[in-house]
């Protein structure tokens, strides 16, 4: 008899990246509508709680309005003799996995981001019911992860206990956070690699150190030892760093190895403490992006709860799908807000030099962990909507990127009908202007990044 026998609809690894598109849903979980949604998982005592029970706090799947959006919880207790708090993280981390295993279920982020779908056709085939998503997740926890003995598992969908639960969960993701600071990366021999997300981004792996976190911010250093040492095969890994080829850019020879086996060989190289070159890839679970602003030489930051345009005039969505799938995109760079706290944040970069930009909600979130003169110098939507004002802002300012500007005359290249070759990048159709014998081409402030541009006068027909 299959495990899952009295559940609905099938359940299995099948399932993992499926995409339920609005017109589909049944109904929203959480999401970017929502302030207040968390998923938690608390380590309990044997006799604290009631194996597989499964709760519903408010309203149930079928008393969901049809096509909506709630606010929404999820809290795991877990219990086993060799539970502890460190492996909290990590078992949180799994609701990602498990949940995405059942057929029209979606669920992306975590802990206070979580974004969950239910299609309609699962809907329709019985799946009307948390205490069904509670059975799965009870069962594939226990028998995947055999340290817990036994869990319980409350859905909440009460706006107000979700909210008081929602605010219960910040503290405790903090102190998960503040644990691991003051670790540096050169006092252990032993990284860790997390391979969850490969099922939305194939040639994505996070590489976690104690100085920077994993990008969909949910799991430090601890977490991951602590994961590698009860579940060594599992999604969670112990990675030798090895050699340390360069201390600036943070690259390690174990690194190296580890990313290039569990990527197949898609990627081969990581450097973790800068956005260009080789920069550590993105999933699409990150808590923030860091994306480069070539007008003033430096990085914006932007999250997931930010709900208007950036400086740049994109949203968070855009730049999100910039640098997400796996990738390594040159200023396009997913990183977890606690990673924004390290001392290697962006090291190589010039780190807080080249911090330009952020929503006021995030400096407020790292500003005990800012230099005293980038909390002045460092930008908000409130001091600087578009690039124009930013640069009006760094100048008044004085913020260290303005020593990188360089007042760039016009280049102008000039062609004859013959085929020429111009090494440079595209540009705009109204920066080029036909003349005869040929056409001339003016490039104002521009960044050339292109291999080759070929440029060929096209024959008249006559």
């Amino acid at each position: 008899m299959s495990m899952f026998e009295d559940i609905p609809v099938d359940v299995g690894v099948i399932y993992e990246g499926e995409r339920i598109r609005r017109n589909n849903m049944q109904i929203e979980l959480g999401g970017p509508k929502q302030a207040a949604k968390f998923e938690l998982v608390r380590a309990k005592k044997m006799d604290e709680i009631e194996d597989e029970k499964v709760t519903v706090i408010g309203p149930d799947l079928k008393d969901l309005p049809e096509g909506g959006n709630v606010p929404f919880g999820i809290y795991v207790e877990v219990a086993g003799k060799a539970i502890e708090e460190d492996l909290e993280g990590v078992t949180e981390r799994r609701i990602h996995e498990y949940l995405n295993f059942i057929e029209g279920i979606m669920h992306l982020n975590q802990r206070y981001d979580i974004w969950i779908r239910v299609s309609k056709k699962s809907f329709q085939k019985g799946l009307n019911s948390f205490t069904y998503i509670g059975k799965v997740l009870a069962r594939l926890y226990k028998s995947e992860l055999p340290f817990i003995e036994k869990i319980q598992i409350t859905f909440v969908t009460d706006p107000t206990k979700v909210q008081e639960m929602h605010d219960q969960a910040l503290e405790v993701y903090e102190a998960r956070d503040a644990k691991a600071r003051g670790m540096k990366d050169s006092e252990v021999d032993t990284f860790y690699g997390c391979t969850l997300c490969q099922s939305f981004a194939p040639t994505h792996m996070c590489v976690i150190t104690p100085q920077r976190y994993s990008n969909c911010g949910s799991i430090s250093w601890f977490d991951g030892r602590a994961s590698a040492q009860v579940d060594p095969k599992g999604p969670v890994f112990a990675i030798e760093k090895g050699e340390l080829l360069d201390a600036e850019k943070g690259e390690f020879s174990g690194i190296n190895k580890s990313i290039k086996q569990k990527t197949l060989g898609s990627v081969d190289k990581v450097w973790m403490y800068t956005g260009f070159g080789y920069p550590h890839t993105s999933c699409g679970c990150f808590e923030a992006m860091a994306f480069y602003i070539p007008e003033v030489e430096g990085y914006g930051i932007v999250d997931r709860g930010f709900k208007g345009v950036t400086v740049n005039g994109l949203p968070f969505s855009t730049l999100a799908d910039s640098g997400a799938g796996g990738r390594q995109v040159d200023g396009f760079h997913g990183i977890a807000i606690e990673y924004i706290r390290s001392p290697k944040f962006l090291q190589a970069d010039g780190g807080w030099d080249r911090v330009v930009w952020m929503p006021q909600s995030i400096k407020d979130r790292v500003k005990d962990f800012m230099p005293k003169d980038a909390i002045t110098n460092v930008a908000t939507e409130n001091e600087a909507k578009t690039v124009d004002e930013l640069k009006t802002f760094l100048k008044e300012k004085n913020h260290p990127v303005i020593q990188r500007w360089k007042e760039i005359s016009p280049d102008i290249v000039s062609t004859s009908e013959n085929e020429d070759t111009l090494e440079g990048t595209a540009f705009p159709v109204s920066a080029a202007t036909v003349t005869s014998g040929g056409f001339t081409i003016i490039f104002k402030n521009a960044k050339i990044h292109a291999e080759t541009v070929i440029i060929k006068r096209e024959k008249s027909k006559r």
